[in-house]
């Protein structure tokens, strides 16, 4: 269960925390957590403030995975808080043939995922999802598990093991020191789980998870 960054080459954007953390009442946070329009495609406040395809991104991206998991034209791959499937999606451009999966809980988000990689995207929940036990080489999971409490998140996490065949990787809100809790704090909208990395840890062993993970620190 190493600790690995595979979205080192992710353009990393400039946070306004004080700004946030300012504008972040219980209503806006409310609203954030439908992962609706708001949440996606609606004002800044609730969250991403656009959320479009943009190939600089994930495609930076994908070849460390590639490298990492061996990925080929015969993998199956699953991400759990797909979106709108824009990483699904240069998975299969960057590795043609590759047969991939995703599950979102926002209706919203799969309505209007890319019409290219729709029909492999689904609205489910990461605690039960609806695939068999060891159905995918890798299971990815970019920032979501750590919007449910700790008890959900647990159960994430197992489903994520029972899934897959062999690897996972996952990425979680986490802090280092002071500084980075109160940039959490500060930043943090929807996350109902995030810790320092040491409980992180832990709370995987307890969970059982054995694979791969990286965090978010704003």
């Amino acid at each position: 269960m190493p600790e690995v960054d595979l979205l080192k080459n992710y353009p990393r954007a400039k946070r306004k925390l004080k700004q946030r953390a300012q504008i972040k009442t219980a209503q806006v946070i409310k609203i954030a957590r439908k992962f609706g329009k708001e949440y996606f495609d609606g004002d800044r406040k609730y969250g991403y403030g656009g959320f479009d395809y943009n190939q600089k991104f994930w495609q930076m991206v994908i070849p460390d995975f590639q490298k990492q998991y061996g990925l080929t034209k015969s993998s199956r791959i699953l991400d759990v808080g797909c979106a709108k499937g824009f990483m699904l999606f240069d998975f299969q451009r960057l590795i043609p043939g590759i047969e991939v999966s995703g599950i979102d809980i926002s209706k919203y988000a799969i309505t209007n995922a890319l019409a290219e990689i729709k029909n492999s995207l689904n609205i489910a929940d990461a605690r039960s999802l609806p695939f068999e036990d060891k159905s995918f080489d890798l299971v990815i999971s970019i920032n979501t598990i750590h919007n449910l409490n700790a008890v959900n998140c647990k159960k994430a996490l197992k489903e994520i093991m029972r899934v897959s065949k062999k690897h996972a990787f996952i990425t979680v809100d986490a802090y280092r020191n002071d500084m980075e809790k109160q940039r959490m704090q500060d930043w943090n909208l929807t996350a109902l789980t995030y810790m320092h990395v040491d409980a992180w840890r832990i709370f995987f062993r307890n969970a059982g998870y054995t694979g791969d993970y990286f965090w978010f620190i704003p």
